[in-house]
């Protein structure tokens, strides 16, 4: 596994040692001794999710308070435009973000530690999303950050007609949002 650093240093891409053949491929996506020693995180999983969705589509920018979630995201089908922004008050990269490109094909993996916000949108036909969390999901929870945010100028791919729920329409800005100390 192969760790590479972003704008927001505790954000990482992860890029798993894949062996193919014309036979295909075999990849380790997760193993707990092999994360602590190329992270140094102590982190327990507790959580799998996986969602599909269509060419478009914008998911997030979702987190929870005050029960944060780390998200160790992969595309397994199609490609994503991935985004963590940073939330955490006092912080150098407050109101940051770090955005990927993760696919079936390049196999990577983003880290989105505690205390993030995180969404994605869909640039393929369709996607296929899995992502390991550090809390469960609770809903009288949840948060939305609104995905675009002009104070968070994300840079995300050209999209005609973005597809969101209710809920990510009406996404507090950042200026509204609530933040972790």
């Amino acid at each position: 596994m192969e760790i590479i650093s972003t704008n927001i240093p505790d954000v990482l891409l992860i890029k798993p040692q894949v062996f193919g053949d014309e036979r295909g491929f075999f990849m380790e996506s997760f193993n707990s001794k092999r994360w602590l020693e190329a992270t140094g995180l102590e982190r327990t999983f507790v959580q799998d999710n996986h969602s599909r969705s269509a060419h478009g589509v914008v998911r997030g920018l979702h987190y929870q308070m005050p029960q944060p979630q780390g998200k160790l995201v992969r595309c397994l089908a199609g490609e994503i435009y991935d985004v963590a922004v940073d939330l955490r008050l006092g912080s150098p990269t407050f109101g940051t973000w770090v955005g990927a490109f993760l696919s079936a094909e390049n196999h990577l993996q983003l880290w989105v530690p505690e205390g993030f916000a995180h969404g994605f949108a869909v640039i393929s036909p369709s996607a296929d999303v899995f992502y390991k969390t550090t809390a469960y999901y609770a809903p009288e929870y949840e948060k939305s950050l609104l995905w675009n945010d002009p104070e968070l100028n994300i840079k995300w791919p050209a999209l005609d007609r973005p597809v969101l729920s209710v809920k990510d329409q009406n996404a507090a800005t950042l200026k509204h949002a609530e933040c972790y100390r």
